[in-house]
């Protein structure tokens, strides 16, 4: 059994995708816009002029997968109640990872040394997707 995140950005996902791709390395391994589905979205799923949103997208971000959406593109993504926690190799890498997160995002711990790690901070991305970095004992 595997869990995967599926992440709606109400409209921003190509963006975040990018983002993500930037600051994390992410490998987009199948995105898909909603004017690419083999069959037409059912009535009121999509806001008219939103074909070429991202209906679906897979990214690859090192050993995990996230998958992401337009969704119904409200432009009012809300991601609450859960983080996505990120180990990193090392303390640079941990440094250079939750660096690219909080830049347009709002850092909620700072990154430091703590009693499990010798690095770990949590930030929320510009899009308000709550991280945890940490670097494992």
């Amino acid at each position: 059994m595997q869990i995967q995140p599926y992440l709606f950005f109400d409209g921003r996902c190509e963006e975040a995708v990018e983002f993500y791709k930037r600051a994390l390395g992410a490998k987009v391994e199948m995105l898909m816009r909603y004017k690419d589905s083999p069959e037409a979205p059912q009535p009121g799923m999509v806001p008219p002029g939103s074909e070429n949103k991202v209906m679906h997208s897979s990214l690859r971000i090192g050993d995990a997968v996230v998958m992401a959406s337009d969704g119904h593109c409200a432009g009012k993504p809300s991601f609450q109640g859960f983080s996505l926690s990120l180990t990193a190799r090392d303390e640079a890498e941990a440094d250079r990872l939750f660096g690219a997160l909080a830049d347009g995002g709002q850092v909620q711990m700072p990154l430091g040394k703590t009693f499990f790690s010798p690095r770990f901070g949590m930030v929320a991305d510009r899009f308000g997707v709550s991280w945890m970095v940490i670097v494992m004992a």
